[in-house]
């Protein structure tokens, strides 16, 4: 007489079948991968729990952290500095001519992020846009930053497009906003700009110069949520390897 087996349930008998290989293994619990996942998020959560201080942060912990581990954290702070230091060249924004866009633009952003304005000096947000540049280079010297107007850089480029902020890193335009729409409009800060910079990783979410980290505690805590919440979607999706899309460059 043959027995009906259901292979979902949890029995002895299915746990001798299954060691036998006589029906397959029960799938994980999402309830449980999901707690796997939470788990994972709060231990490199801990793990990481310096990679945001800065020295006097890091000195105010002498006594509550292990001396071993705070003294990694000093020392990456050393390197991050001298690598910053060694990169800081720029300073400025570099106007530019057509002829110039290959080597000052294209060919420069092979070792280095760079950020150009095509602009339109009668455009309200194109005088912005400018302003903001001016900001940025000051801040962020490993950064190059440069400005061309529009027509010149693209022949009967319209000026409806204008501004528009093109981000190259490794000879290929990585990102692109045609105005200043998607960032704030009239509107746009620094702060929306220096999330750019997060964003495409040219600079760290730790980087003490940008303005969310100068901020209140309150808002501190809410970006270390953020990032506990970001760590459970990476656990969730470690097995996925898609590339996100590249935005397309106009033609």
């Amino acid at each position: 007489m043959q027995v009906e087996v259901d292979p979902t349930e949890d029995t002895e008998w299915n746990d001798i079948l299954r060691a036998k290989g006589i029906i397959p293994e029960r799938p994980p619990s999402p309830t449980q991968q999901l707690e796997d996942a939470l788990q994972e998020a709060v231990q490199k959560a801990h793990d990481n729990r310096l990679e945001n201080k800065n020295f006097d942060e890091l000195e105010e912990l002498e006594d509550e952290e292990d001396e071993d581990f705070l003294n990694i954290y000093k020392q990456k702070r050393y390197a991050e500095i001298k690598k910053l230091t060694e990169k800081s060249k720029f300073g400025s924004v570099y106007p530019i001519s057509k002829t110039e866009y290959q080597e000052e633009i294209t060919d420069a952003s092979e070792d280095t992020f760079v950020f150009a304005h095509l602009s339109l000096s009668s455009k309200l947000q194109s005088r912005l846009l400018s302003d903001l540049f001016i900001q940025l280079a000051n801040k962020f010297r490993e950064l190059k930053f440069v400005e061309i107007p529009g027509a010149r850089a693209i022949e009967n480029y319209p000026e409806s497009n204008c501004p528009t902020l093109l981000i190259y890193h490794k000879k290929q335009v990585i990102k692109q906003y045609i105005t200043l729409v998607q960032l704030g409009g009239n509107a746009t800060k620094l702060a929306d700009l220096e999330n750019v910079l997060v964003e495409i990783e040219a600079v760290k979410h730790s980087d003490e110069r940008l303005l969310m980290n100068q901020e209140d505690d309150d808002l501190k805590e809410a970006y270390r949520l953020r990032f506990v919440k970001k760590s459970i979607r990476d656990s969730e999706n470690k097995n996925n390897n898609d590339d996100d899309d590249d935005d397309d460059f106009f033609d």
